[in-house]
């Protein structure tokens, strides 16, 4: 097996990048770095366009993620500043991308170190991963409002990585038992 570079270019960033993600089209992608900044790119073939600079994170940004399409175009961020932070492109503007959701200074104690939306099925639904040791899942809600729930004791020494299984179609999980 072989590996190879597609393309590079200059990201305009003035510290480490941390993550690089595609969304589920990969005709975006957003990085993230220690200079505290979100970067959003328009990619086609070897062209990429800076379309968005995101900033509202008070530390590195660790990860950043997309969220399903069906749900609009959103991206999630995490950081050391122990917030989780949801963006959201407004379809008027093309580019421009507002914070819908913010964590309470309350959710985590610290770190944030990384996010992972739930499959779609599942609704809009996020994971974030807490060197406090938590995990956070964090729901969009009927009404608009958001929700977040926290899972103590999730890793005594801390979490860095968060994921979420498939989703099942149903019907697909069958449970037997045995009858003596």
């Amino acid at each position: 097996m072989s590996v190879s570079t597609q393309a590079t270019f200059e990201s305009g960033h003035t510290d480490q990048i941390h993550d690089c993600q595609y969304d589920y089209y990969g005709r975006r992608v957003a990085t993230c770095s220690s200079d505290r900044t979100i970067k959003v790119f328009d990619v086609a073939g070897d062209q990429q366009t800076l379309v968005a600079n995101l900033t509202g994170h008070d530390g590195p940004v660790w990860m950043c993620a997309w969220a399903h399409p069906k749900f609009g175009t959103l991206l999630a961020s995490c950081s050391f500043d122990h917030k989780v932070i949801v963006w959201k492109e407004a379809e008027a503007a093309p580019g421009t991308f507002n914070p819908v959701y913010t964590s309470p200074p309350t959710l985590h104690e610290s770190s944030v170190n990384a996010v992972a939306w739930a499959p779609h099925d599942f609704g809009l639904a996020l994971a974030c991963a807490s060197s406090d040791g938590t995990v956070s899942i964090i729901t969009h809600k009927q009404d608009g409002s958001w929700d977040a729930a926290k899972i103590q004791g999730a890793h005594s020494i801390g979490c860095t990585g968060v994921c979420w299984a498939p989703a099942a179609p149903p019907g697909s999980l069958v449970a037997g038992g045995g009858g003596g």
